[in-house]
């Protein structure tokens, strides 16, 4: 079983393809096994073609990087880790494309110096956002990321304990941690949990502490 990693590109620009791809190439440790020029042929080899990384350019015709991570993560081409390459990071764009599965988010104009370093991250179980590899994602995610379009938590219906555990939550605290800090059982704090996902529409807890970050719910904690 060869030890390469095999990687995707997809992006409109034919040019960049193939310079991204002779990049790629001079690295003993990666294979390119193909290009897509759209979002809708990005989608279809990586189910044929199963890669280890797709590079997905965020702006693409057909369907853009994001449609095409948000179709790929309901198949089995979710196994995939996708990196998405942007000519600039906002923040509705890193937080979009984390809660549809992306790992990483490479600036363009950066990818040749950082590219292979995410690539390598992002296959060791890290993240990726900008210019650095990512150990504290929610850290990361602060640094990048502005409030200006933030609406009072109340609008959300949120009780006093479910923004201290929302708090809790973009600190990386687990079930036991918060039961503990809070004083209740840990059934108590599943059972918050689950109304906190209801009021704001969310499934789990990455797509909780993004949600957090992007209406800055996350500065709410109020005295415990």
């Amino acid at each position: 079983m060869s030890s390469q990693l095999r990687v995707l590109i997809a992006d409109d620009h034919r040019m960049f393809r193939e310079s991204l791809r002779k990049l790629l190439e001079m690295e003993a440790d990666l294979t390119v096994v193909g290009e897509a020029g759209d979002g809708e042929t990005a989608v279809t080899l990586t189910r044929e073609l199963e890669p280890d990384v797709l590079l997905l350019d965020l702006a693409m015709p057909t369907m853009s990087g994001l449609q095409t991570l948000a179709a790929l993560m309901r198949s089995a081409a979710a196994q995939t880790r996708v990196i998405l390459l942007t000519a600039a990071i906002e923040r509705k764009d890193v937080i979009e494309a984390l809660q549809l599965g992306a790992r990483g988010l490479v600036l363009k104009e950066s990818a040749t110096a950082l590219l292979l370093e995410a690539i390598h991250a992002v296959m060791a179980g890290q993240y990726w956002v900008g210019r650095e590899n990512v150990a504290d994602l929610m850290q990361a995610l602060r640094r990048q990321t502005s409030k200006t379009d933030t609406k009072p938590a109340n609008d959300f219906g949120l009780t006093a304990r479910e923004l201290q555990i929302i708090h809790a939550i973009v600190a990386a605290y687990g079930n036991r941690e918060i039961a503990e800090k809070f004083a209740i059982s840990e059934k108590t704090v599943k059972h918050h949990l689950t109304n906190i996902f209801d009021k704001v529409g969310v499934s789990n807890r990455l797509e909780l502490a993004l949600f957090a970050l992007h209406h800055g719910l996350e500065s709410t904690d109020s005295a415990s």
